[in-house]
């Protein structure tokens, strides 16, 4: 008889929400993780008081009250309203984009829309380029999306495809609330608190590396949920799946605030940073900004991914969907082995959805 009855590879968000689940349903678990905490890429480390998200913001928002509801059942979630600015040259905007041209009526705003969009005469876009002038016209495009797009993806926006950017939400508001959904914030005391709370009774092995101890970690657990990256899997057999990384540049500042809000997407394509954090403000409001005389900012840049970097966003052309078909029909023909996560589906998600799907592949697995 197996120790385990499942071995879960990953102590990130996906394998702490299966972990719990089997959990209460009588199952046997063991957590391991190659990096030497838990949590994954949502980890926050004190500095000066300050929860710093080590691995880039990450912050909650979900339209699922079940989803809502169960995450703080774990953690007490605070009001934090995801309100990024843009810097282009020092002009600031809201994002989403509000106002421009110095117009003061939504009427007003449309109609300059519009008149951009039939100059610039495009009727089928073929790259994002094209795709983002045909929905918000030239002067959005050239001040708030060109320079920070290309830098993101590392190409320039006409070598990149249209449908990267073909629901790009316009609102004729002054709401600067990025995001629509009905239910936002992040833990009051940060991530690792969540993670803690899920992983509570479950056995869990840190710096250790399953692909390097295959064999060894197979023979404790019936079933593995695998939630590392799916060509790492079967040792690149077909080539490597493409991702952009992201480098970061903490900084720790002896100034109270240094920004005036958690992010600032820098637009420019002369600046070689997307955007800098601005830590502090994910969990701290008002006038007790100022109570800690310290502040900690991150610089993000944008990269390609090369053996050895985090892999975060992955690059879903032509080539690449191609490669993770292959991997996948491979997948499919391991026993007891259950791919899922960001890294395992090759997938970009949002925390919500990867909450929900480790959920009910839980529940099927009961």
């Amino acid at each position: 008889m197996k120790q385990y009855d499942y071995l879960i590879v990953g102590a990130g968000l996906y394998g702490a929400v299966f972990a719990h689940e089997a959990k209460k349903v009588g199952k046997r678990c063991l957590v391991i993780d190659k990096r030497a905490h838990i949590a994954g890429n949502i980890y926050t480390e004190e500095v000066e008081g300050i929860n710093v998200h080590r691995y880039g913001a990450h912050i909650f928002h979900t339209n699922n009250k079940a989803v809502w509801q169960y995450v703080n059942q774990f953690a007490e979630f605070n009001r934090y309203t995801n309100s990024p600015v843009a810097n282009y040259h020092g002009e600031i905007y809201n994002l989403p984009f509000n106002m421009m041209w110095g117009v003061v009526t939504p009427a007003e705003a449309k109609a300059k829309i519009e008149q951009q969009r039939a100059e610039a005469g495009i009727t089928e876009p073929k790259n994002l380029e094209e795709q983002a002038i045909s929905l918000v016209g030239t002067d959005i495009y050239e001040k708030l999306i060109k320079g920070y797009t290309g830098k993101q993806w590392g190409r320039p926006c006409t070598e990149l495809p249209a449908f990267i950017i073909k629901r790009l939400p316009v609102r004729f508001t002054y709401d600067n609330n990025y995001f629509n959904d009905a239910h936002q914030g992040i833990p009051a005391v940060g991530y690792n608190a969540l993670i803690d709370a899920l992983l509570e009774g479950t056995k869990v092995r840190l710096d250790t590396d399953f692909l390097l101890h295959r064999e060894a970690l197979t023979a404790e657990a019936a079933h593995i949920v695998y939630t590392g990256p799916i060509d790492a899997y079967f040792n690149y057999c077909y080539g490597a799946l493409e991702y952009r990384s992201v480098r970061f540049e903490h900084e720790t500042l002896q100034e109270s605030n240094h920004q005036g809000c958690a992010v600032v997407n820098y637009t420019a394509h002369d600046v070689p940073f997307t955007r800098i954090i601005e830590h502090k403000h994910f969990e701290t409001f008002g006038s007790a900004v100022n109570d800690n005389p310290f502040t900690v900012i991150s610089r993000e840049y944008s990269t390609e991914w090369k053996p050895g970097m985090e892999p975060y966003y992955p690059v879903n052309d032509e080539r690449n969907s191609a490669l993770l078909a292959r991997y996948q029909q491979l997948a499919q023909q391991e026993k007891n082995v259950i791919f899922g996560g960001r890294l395992a589906e090759y997938r970009y998600y949002d925390m919500a959805p990867v909450i929900r799907r480790a959920m009910d592949l839980a529940a099927r697995q009961a």
